[in-house]
């Protein structure tokens, strides 16, 4: 295909059709069918090309459809006299909010809306007493700062969000991660001197929305049989457990939506967990999440 482009591209100059004769307008109306990536990397072909990629109406189509919600965020002067393109741009970049403890951006492929929120900005059981939790500083959380339980016997972490999310199907998913982890001599280390309790009986996952919707789920946390088998798969790692699904008609009136990860059989007691974050993400793009691509 680029050989295609750079005898069209060659032509112009030799009496023959080139890229450059193709109208800015028919240009855009092809935009139109691609993707953000797609547009900048062909915005590199020439003139019209560059003209139809800053187009608004190429990237207003790209853009959701409440994308001033999102722009409400920011202080007006950080937007003011911005291009669609530019907005894009902006929003496609973790928009902090809530005190920095939530943030919201866009896909930079799909531009839909995508949102996570911090352990600071969920409401955690036993949080300000040092015996049990503590927050550990660490560049492996967007939030750079994560919440530690050292040991307790009723644990519960739970969690609220009001957002106009645009019409979508959503996944919320807990990022949690079994053990302490530090860096010595520049590798990455983890301890488990702490990590008990989660073998025993299964944690709940719950989420509810203000129009009804709700979803649960249980899981073990730790398996020691896996351990003496095949090796614990769970320790040591960062895992998004999937809470459930929820579906969003219409960006007003705005969605709430209530979530929270709980063990609170105090028969025993449990430790050595690590609290990021939560994510919520349109439910197709989760492949991607675990590839590690979403951005």
């Amino acid at each position: 295909m680029g050989a295609s482009l750079s005898n069209l591209t060659e032509g112009a100059g030799m009496g023959g059709p080139g890229l450059g004769d193709i109208p800015e307008s028919c240009v855009a109306c092809v935009f139109m069918y691609l993707t953000p990536p797609e547009i900048c990397n062909l915005a590199r072909l020439n003139r019209a090309f560059r003209g139809a990629a800053s187009s608004d109406s190429v990237w207003e189509n790209k853009l959701p459809s409440n994308y001033q919600d999102l722009l409400h965020i920011l202080p007006p002067d950080r937007y003011l006299n911005f291009s669609k393109k530019d907005i894009f741009a902006l929003l496609s970049r973790p928009l902090p909010f809530d005190d920095g403890n939530k943030e919201v951006w866009l896909d930079r492929v799909t531009g839909r809306v995508c949102m996570s929120i911090s352990a600071k900005g969920m409401s955690i059981t036993g949080i300000e007493d040092r015996r049990y939790w503590t927050w550990v500083p660490t560049e492996e959380s967007r939030f750079h700062v994560v919440a530690y339980l050292q040991q307790i016997w009723w644990f519960e972490v739970d969690g609220a969000v009001k957002f106009p999310f645009p019409a979508d199907i959503y996944t919320l998913y807990f990022r949690l991660h079994l053990g302490r982890f530090s860096k010595r001599l520049g590798r990455r280390v983890c301890n488990f001197d702490h990590t008990h309790g989660w073998d025993i009986k299964p944690v709940r996952f719950e989420l509810s929305t203000s129009d009804g919707q709700q979803a649960s789920c249980e899981f073990c946390l730790d398996e020691t049989e896996q351990d003496e088998v095949n090796g614990n798969q769970k320790r040591g790692c960062w895992i998004d457990y999937k809470v459930g699904e929820f579906i969003v008609t219409d960006s007003e009136p705005a969605t709430e939506v209530k979530f929270s990860v709980k063990q609170i059989d105090c028969t025993h007691s449990k430790g050595g967990l690590c609290v990021d974050s939560v994510f919520i993400i349109p439910s197709d793009l989760k492949a991607r999440k675990r590839r590690g691509i979403l951005k």
